[in-house]
């Protein structure tokens, strides 16, 4: 049974949002401040986050940056506000999902049933003995590290997902829908900005000079394209 963790602090939705979870068959814990949440996200073996932004001691983007030091599983942040720019520093930081509030349990139910599906596909796929080495750079599928000239560099996983999927597809110009569609896949609710935040994170993780990037190449008014 997949493991989840809920860290909101309005004890009526998140007791919603638990039981809309145990009625789909997962086991769900609440967490009402930052620094709990924290704690029990590091701790225990969950499979994926359901995050709020506005939280007492610890806000919802600062959890969200420890996870992503020690974790890659997927985590999806709520939040009442609906400024483009939070939503952008949520998918900046790591979140792999975003929903303002007030919204569905049903479609939050989905969601998580999207990424933990498209989690377990990606983690546990046939060529996990393959690897990715292009000028430098090394990209192992087994375990999902990154290595620029023998340094490893840390990915979210939603990074990982977009480099792994350009890097094996070189040369191919990929729109942002596109790339969108196929790492986040038909069911998620977001935009583009995505991609691009994304690409952006990458460039400076990868990339020896991110202006002039020597690996993703934009192909202006169409996309992307990994350099092979």
């Amino acid at each position: 049974m997949k493991k989840i963790l809920i860290i909101e602090d309005e004890p009526s939705l998140a007791e919603l949002v638990k039981d809309y979870l145990e009625i789909n068959d997962y086991s769900a814990d609440i967490a009402k401040t930052g620094d709990q949440g924290l704690q029990a996200a590091l701790s225990e073996p969950y499979d994926l986050i359901v995050l709020d932004l506005m939280l007492p001691n610890l806000d919802g983007f600062q959890v969200c940056k420890r996870i992503r030091q020690v974790k890659d599983i997927p985590i999806i942040m709520l939040t009442a506000k609906k400024e483009d720019t939070d939503k952008i520093r949520g998918l900046g930081i790591g979140a792999d999902d975003y929903m303002v509030k007030p919204f569905s349990p049903g479609e939050l139910t989905a969601r998580v049933k999207a990424h933990l599906s498209r989690y377990d596909r990606l983690v546990h796929k046939d060529d996990l003995t393959a690897t990715i080495d292009i000028r430098g750079l090394h990209v192992n599928l087994a375990s999902r590290k990154v290595f620029v000239n023998e340094t490893e560099v840390s990915l979210t996983t939603k990074e990982f997902d977009l480099l792994r999927f350009m890097a094996g597809n070189p040369n191919h110009v990929f729109t942002k829908d596109h790339l969108f569609d196929r790492i986040w896949g038909m069911e998620a609710v977001g935009d583009v900005a995505t991609v691009t935040v994304h690409v952006g994170k990458i460039r400076d993780k990868i990339e020896l000079d991110p202006a002039n990037p020597q690996y993703i190449e934009t192909v202006w008014g169409v996309g992307y394209r990994f350099k092979g």
